[in-house]
């Protein structure tokens, strides 16, 4: 049995339900779970790994709860710069047409490392595109190597432009062949054990590139092993009108005709709804992935956060794809989020800890997790620390763990996995970023050539 000890954080933020944060706090671990929290006086002396936080704001590692990890190759592609969601998505399908094996895999460790090293320390990635041989069986590699704690989404698009729907033919999969290839992925892969590194999600890609037949089919799959559902859903004014005009219904009734509500199940973005959606989403449990820059970015609107919150729907944060961020920062997601939750008149529609709630309470909520999100006994160890004698932070430290979310937001300097060190003194341990990044870019140039 492997142990460590963390102790002396100028503040602990437990982020449990009664929102203790501990001066002169600590937390000891046996075999990658919490064992005890508290001031570091009443803690255990001695470990296998000692980790002294003098000066640090220590916390629950922040779970992104939506990416496009592929994305991180398309970023800032001048003919999609200025564009609404539909005409970016068709001016980027035919360079995400050209993704190899090798993209997949390389781009998810870039965006991958960004997210570890913003705070990141569970993600949900949405992988809808498949060519050339693509698998989910790639960025799931990635997530192993690096050591991130991870949620593959095995997306689909079968609703070509042939037939009505958005993407190009030369894109999507044969319905078939997504059941199956989604019963492999959650045989091989998903771990239903708590404190898991690794579960599956069925994630057919949104309304306007999947069939009902599709959400139907996909629906029952997942509930028969035991696994949760993810789609886009309500993120434009141009996808509601197309549910209206294709199917008569807005998007997220269009959801609950298909059994696309419940406990089991989250969106993304979640931008247009009305009051009696908010009402029917807080009353099944189902989640909503709220993505602040990449809705601001595409000039997509803004989500009502605040009613969901008022309503008790459960929330969480996602940075979305890197071509529509165009990064992988979480912790900068969060101050996103609360101050577009302000920009329409209201200073208090949403705190800084309660940016940070639904950056590790809300996207553990949101992924159906019981197991991390807070500093607390029997809890995964996963934490994140932050250096307070930065420039960044001079003279914020009145209130040390707002200024996480009001100042600009940096990097971790220290960031601990199920008990593992993966981020010290703000470095990366599990990968070699110089290499990663020459040949992501390489890959880059290549697909954006056309080659």
């Amino acid at each position: 049995m492997s142990t460590l000890l963390l102790q002396h954080a100028d503040i602990l933020v437990t982020m449990d339900d009664t929102g203790q944060e501990i001066p002169d706090g600590g937390l000891f671990v046996r075999d990658g779970v919490i064992q005890q929290v508290g001031p570091t006086a009443e803690l255990p002396t001695t470990a296998d790994h000692i980790i002294n936080a003098r000066g640090m704001v220590v916390l629950p590692g922040l779970v992104n709860t939506h990416h496009h990890l592929y994305q991180t190759l398309t970023r800032a592609v001048p003919a999609a710069q200025d564009a609404t969601l539909f005409e970016w998505l068709k001016t980027l399908y035919p360079i995400w047409a050209r993704l190899t094996p090798e993209a997949v895999y390389i781009s998810a460790l870039v965006g991958l490392a960004e997210l570890m090293l913003s705070g990141c320390t569970t993600a949900s990635d949405h992988l809808y595109i498949y060519p050339n041989g693509c698998r989910i069986d790639d960025e799931i590699r990635a997530a192993q190597e690096i050591g991130i704690r991870f949620h593959a989404s095995r997306g689909a698009m079968s609703l070509g432009e042939s037939k009505g729907g958005l993407p190009p033919d030369s894109v999507v999969e044969d319905e078939d062949f997504i059941l199956k290839d989604m019963q492999r992925a959650v045989e091989t892969y998903h771990d239903p054990n708590r404190h898991a590194m690794l579960r599956i999600v069925l994630a057919p890609c949104s309304p306007f590139s999947v069939t009902p037949d599709l959400m139907r089919e996909a629906a029952a799959l997942a509930r028969a092993y035991g696994v949760h559902l993810h789609t886009h859903l309500a993120e434009t004014l141009d996808e509601e009108q197309f549910c209206l005009e294709r199917f008569g219904r807005r998007p997220v009734s269009y959801a609950e005709d298909l059994s696309w509500v419940g406990d089991d199940v989250w969106y993304a973005h979640g931008v247009h709804v009305n009051g009696e959606e908010i009402g029917l989403l807080a009353r099944t449990g189902t989640g909503v992935c709220h993505c602040p820059s990449s809705n601001m970015r595409l000039a997509s609107g803004i989500a009502p956060v605040r009613a969901y919150l008022d309503a008790g729907v459960k929330v969480g944060l996602g940075v979305d794809g890197s071509a529509s961020n165009d990064s992988s920062h979480l912790l900068a997601e969060a101050r996103m989020a609360m101050l577009l939750q302000r920009v329409t008149g209201n200073p208090r529609g949403l705190t800084a800890r309660e940016a940070l709630w639904l950056a590790t309470r809300g996207g553990a909520a949101v992924l159906g997790r019981d197991d991390i999100g807070q500093l607390a006994s029997g809890f995964a160890a996963d934490f994140i620390g932050f250096h307070l004698d930065r420039l960044d932070y001079a003279g914020a430290l009145h209130d040390p763990v707002a200024a996480l979310v009001f100042c600009t937001p940096q990097r971790v300097d220290l960031s601990v996995i199920h008990g593992r060190v993966v981020v010290e003194e703000g470095q990366l341990l599990t990968v070699d970023l110089g290499p990663i990044v020459e040949r992501h870019n390489a890959i880059a140039r290549r697909m954006m050539r056309g080659e």
